[in-house]
């Protein structure tokens, strides 16, 4: 008979997709990153029998007019969904937002340096903001947590939004613990740091990575080629 010790503990990992690519993976060669096996790793790296149950990618389709490889920015990231799709089947949930932009242009203050802020001064600029991810993640978090299917949760992402998420769990659920990962560089020494860890998301969690990586990130790499039945599934060239 199993003791209480042995038995698992059953972990899911909640990733703010957005944070994480520009947090942590845009301008690196580790955008193929499989996001399971990273995970995973960092479970085992714990050593607290933690079974990773359950990993969720909240993100959003690129648009092609305003990613930087046009089309085929749109294509490497299907094509990256697909494979970690394939590895993984239903132990990974790939949650779509959507992206919004005003077609006429926002208007917003012009920077000028060493020129104090003007709001009369404005331009109209293109302002493409990602939609819905925040609400999905944070109702998917609490969702799981009110039917009781996993006893850790794991958030990967930077962004204070989602502190009111983790204060409710641990008010409502205080028997479940919480972990925080935040995608962002470590820092380097003697350098000015230009993101900070989120000291409010730390606040209401039981324990917080403060940075990935590139070790971590090179190790968990997909592979070039995912085989499938019908065309394999390619490493993206500009990736």
């Amino acid at each position: 008979m199993p003791t209480t010790e042995n038995i698992p503990i059953k972990t899911a990992i909640y990733i703010d997709g957005y944070n994480l690519y520009y947090g942590r993976l845009r301008g690196t060669s580790f955008k193929w990153l499989d996001i399971v096996q990273l995970f995973q790793a960092l479970l085992i790296q714990r050593s607290q029998n933690e079974h990773l149950e359950k990993v969720n990618f909240f993100t959003a389709p690129a648009l092609a007019n305003f990613a930087t490889h046009g089309v085929a920015s749109v294509n490497a990231q299907s094509a990256y969904h697909r494979a970690l799709k394939k590895l993984h089947g239903d132990r990974l949930e790939i949650t779509n937002g959507t992206h919004t932009f005003d077609s006429k242009g926002t208007l917003l203050p012009a920077f000028t340096s060493g020129q104090p802020y003007n709001r009369t001064n404005r331009v109209r600029v293109w302002k493409l903001e990602e939609k819905k991810t925040d609400v999905n993640l944070a109702l998917s978090m609490y969702r799981d947590a009110t039917k009781g299917l996993y006893d850790r949760i794991i958030l990967v992402s930077n962004d204070s939004d989602a502190e009111p998420a983790l204060q409710v769990i641990r008010q409502d659920f205080p028997h479940i613990m919480i972990g925080v990962v935040m995608p962002i560089h470590p820092p380097k020494p003697g350098s000015t740091v230009n993101r900070r860890a989120s000291g409010s998301l730390s606040n209401h969690s039981d324990w917080a990575i403060t940075h990935l990586t590139d070790d971590q990130l090179s190790l968990a790499q997909l592979p070039s080629m995912v085989s499938t039945n019908k065309k394999p599934i390619l490493k993206p060239e500009h990736w």
